[in-house]
């Protein structure tokens, strides 16, 4: 059997809302509401979702920025919510993160060999000082930028260039897990592909496992090897590539894929067009029952009354619906 090197189970994570007056805790916004899945090692798991799904939140709690209320991370049979001090340590050298902003991300008061070592210094012992420089370059050449380029600023770099620089950064401490948290939203379509085939490619040459989160359904596609649906704080379908994009089952996912341009309209087989009418609820009061009936067309009066389990239905994979089924064909 497979190595699960991540396990996610039940996790809750909520922010506070504190009066003006008082500073007191008069409500919370539920980001993440029992968010559960596995990531085999080696393979890559992609989370999609509109904005304010809780994606980034379920990211910076598996990572560490953010505590969760309740719920357990275990990333290779450690319980990452119950480690401390050293154990931490040496456990956050195996997970790091690229983020989704390359203009934000870096200090641009550092030179790319500076951003990338100071992962060293944070972290004594794992390369010696002395080969610093040389395994910068290597990095820089892996990422595929020009090595002699390393004494220069992020301002220097196009935006492309700068993501680049933050996957050499995660790379420098020979990670196990990586979380792209929307790593290729902010480029260029062009930018994007080459940074996509980077990331595979690295993947393939170093044994990474990616945790993928991304609103792009055709990044998602060409890059992951399981995808899990989110919607205010919950996951509502869960699948294979191959069983999420050719038979959804919940209708949010449903809603997504009819969203996703093709290609060539002309060639294409006709498809149901999907148009969700309101806005995503707010995390702070969501609906009863199944989060998503005030926007779904097919909510009956026990999807107000009664949450959908995240189980198998048709397709043969889990979805949070009690009224799933598989996408009708559109007559041509």
């Amino acid at each position: 059997m497979a190595e699960s090197l991540l396990s996610v189970r039940d996790v809750h994570t909520s922010f506070p809302i504190r009066s003006a007056l008082l500073h007191r805790k008069v409500g919370a916004v539920r980001a993440v509401a029992g968010v559960s899945f596995e990531l085999t090692a080696g393979r890559t798991l992609g989370i999609v979702g509109e904005s304010g799904s809780g994606k980034t939140t379920l990211a910076r709690t598996i990572i560490g920025l953010e505590r969760p209320e309740s719920g357990s991370v275990h990333f290779a049979g450690r319980d990452l919510l119950a480690l401390s001090g050293e154990a931490l340590r040496q456990t956050r050298r195996e997970i790091q993160m690229i983020f989704q902003d390359p203009y934000a991300s870096l200090n641009p008061r550092l030179t790319v060999e500076q951003i990338i070592s100071e992962a060293w210094r944070v972290h004594p012992g794992v390369l010696a000082r002395d080969r610093w420089a040389a395994e910068v370059k290597d990095l820089l050449a892996r990422v595929g930028l020009n090595p002699d380029h390393a004494g220069r600023y992020p301002h220097q770099f196009s935006g492309g260039q700068r993501q680049r620089v933050g996957i050499a950064r995660a790379l420098a401490l020979r990670p196990r897990l990586v979380i792209c948290d929307e790593a290729v939203s902010a480029l260029d379509v062009s930018v994007q592909a080459q940074v996509l085939n980077l990331l595979v490619d690295l993947q393939a040459d170093l044994g990474l496992t990616y945790l993928f989160i991304a609103h792009d359904l055709a990044v998602v596609r060409h890059l992951c090897d399981e995808v899990a649906v989110m919607y205010l704080g919950k996951v509502v379908e869960t699948g294979t590539r191959d069983q999420i994009f050719t038979a959804p089952a919940h209708p949010y996912t449903q809603a997504l894929l009819s969203a996703v341009p093709v290609a060539r309209p002309w060639a294409a087989p006709p498809r149901q067009e999907i148009i969700l009418e309101g806005d995503i609820p707010s995390p702070v009061s969501p609906p009863s029952g199944c989060r998503f009936r005030t926007r779904c067309w097919k909510a009956q009066p026990r999807c107000a009354s009664e949450e959908p389990a995240l189980v198998d239905r048709v397709g043969n994979h889990p979805a949070a619906c009690h009224y799933a089924e598989l996408p009708s064909e559109v007559p041509a």
